[in-house]
């Protein structure tokens, strides 16, 4: 692995630099002392940022961008060995890593980098800690995987020994993190494209944990299925979240304001420690805040802290993020796009006031969509109508047989009122058409689905 030492700032020249995490990875760089380049087919806001802070970057990703003076160069996961650049770094003997292992790389330099796992929620939770590391004023560098309004996007620069970071486990990426604290909020079957099976899963978030050292902790979810088999043979201290008494620390007696935002009590070792509040809604927030609660504590961080914390923390964006109304019609877009997220969303929606739930639902690879068909199937139905465009292919050619229309027939044998348009403009006006006053829409998905929403409200 290469030695990135903040000592010792060197060259370092992005691959795909426009993405969100890459982007801000250069920028932390940036304020170490790298000389950073970089180039994307796709230039954007956030290239647009990066290049008026000095970094110089090509549209195009051909060999002359790599010159002499680059001593490092980094690739995000869209980029394959044919790329022009990679080739060219390989063929100068220049060292060529993955985000991934520059993430790993990074965290070298903290003293206590902590990483948030797990197959939903990751981003929430990174969030609310983000927000509790501030209330505390520890001077924390952040890598969130959405944009974050108490940051100002997806990455803050500090200067302390914090290092909070999200840990996806797609492709085993989080295998190349050096964490002393990490979080594993739940497991469940995903990312069928790159895992065999779930106990392949299993099996990854197994070596994660055991990645942490001797005085690290590990923050896990208490009702995770099989929950020994991931702990078994660890170095580190372990310690459970959860809605059991038998967990370190623990919910109970739920409740849910006016406002739809969430209430508990909060035992640690099965003593009372304090009711919670928190600025958003629904079950699995109550467990992602116990989870940050939990972190929290393991760091020392004042309980009065933490919680003035949370009860700041509103959402990030694509989290049941409201977008605004519409013929009297509330819009609000979440990111789920796996059939537990969905559930937790639609849950979540029922705590709002309205009248039914509409929700335009864009599947997320064909891979997943034959994987879980029957699971979409039985939560999609616990909306009032669901709405479905065509499967958003992301890196997949090969459908599988799999269409949104077969989601919808199926839906519809359930007696949901289920419609599959492929076509964004003609969603929208069936929207306009047939939503009334006081209906609930929600657009879902991690593709771009995002833009229905956005459109409506620009009518």
């Amino acid at each position: 692995m290469f030695h990135l030492d903040f000592n010792h700032p060197c060259h370092v020249h992005f691959i795909g630099i426009g993405g969100i995490s890459m982007s801000g990875l250069a920028e932390i760089l940036m304020d170490r002392g790298f000389s950073i380049s970089g180039s994307d087919c796709t230039l954007s806001p956030l290239t647009e940022r990066l290049a008026a802070r000095g970094v110089r970057i090509s549209g195009h990703q051909k060999a002359s961008n790599i010159t002499p003076e680059i001593d490092l160069v980094v690739y995000s996961a869209a980029i394959h060995d044919d790329n022009p650049e990679l080739k060219e770094a390989l063929m100068r003997k220049i060292p060529a890593i993955s985000r991934a292992e520059l993430l790993g790389a990074l965290m070298k330099n903290y003293d206590t980098p902590i990483a948030v796992a797990g197959t939903h929620g990751k981003t929430t939770t990174t969030s609310m800690l983000a927000h509790i590391l501030l209330a505390a004023r520890t001077d924390p560098t952040i890598s969130v995987g959405g944009v974050l309004k108490a940051i100002g996007g997806n990455v803050r620069i500090g200067s302390s020994k914090y290092f909070l970071m999200e840990a996806c486990e797609y492709t085993n990426s989080f295998l190349h993190f050096f964490p002393k604290v990490a979080v594993i909020l739940n497991i469940d079957e995903d990312h069928l494209d790159f895992f065999k099976d779930l106990a392949d899963i299993r099996h990854s978030f197994h070596r994660f944990a055991d990645l942490l050292p001797e005085d690290g902790t590990l923050v896990i979810g208490g009702e995770i299925p099989y929950l020994p088999a991931i702990t078994q043979g660890l170095k580190c201290r372990v310690v459970t979240f959860g809605k059991q008494p038998s967990d370190n620390y623990f919910a109970d007696d739920f409740y849910y304001e006016d406002d739809g935002h969430a209430e508990y009590t909060y035992y640690h070792n099965r003593e009372y420690v304090s009711r919670v509040r928190l600025s958003v809604t629904g079950m699995h927030n109550i467990t992602n805040s116990l989870a940050a609660l939990a972190v929290a504590d393991v760091l020392g961080i004042p309980l009065e802290t933490s919680l003035a914390g949370l009860a700041s923390f509103t959402g990030t964006t694509r989290r049941f993020e409201p977008k605004g109304e519409v013929n009297g019609i509330s819009i609000v877009d979440d990111y789920a796009h796996h059939p537990t997220e969905i559930n937790a969303t639609l849950s979540m929606a029922r705590h709002y006031a309205h009248r039914e739930i509409w929700c335009v639902f864009q599947p997320h690879t064909f891979t997943r969509t034959k994987a879980l068909f029957n699971e979409f199937v039985d939560v999609l139905s616990k909306a009032d109508h669901i709405i479905l465009p065509e499967i958003y292919a992301a890196r997949e050619t090969d459908t599988l047989g799999m269409s949104s229309e077969l989601l919808a027939d199926a839906l519809r044998k359930r007696g949901v009122d289920a419609y599959f348009i492929p076509d964004f403009e003609k969603i929208e006006t069936f929207i306009l058409e047939n939503c009334q006053e006081n209906d609930l829409l929600i657009t879902m998905g991690a593709g771009n689905v995002v833009k229905i929403a956005d459109d409506l409200i620009g009518k």
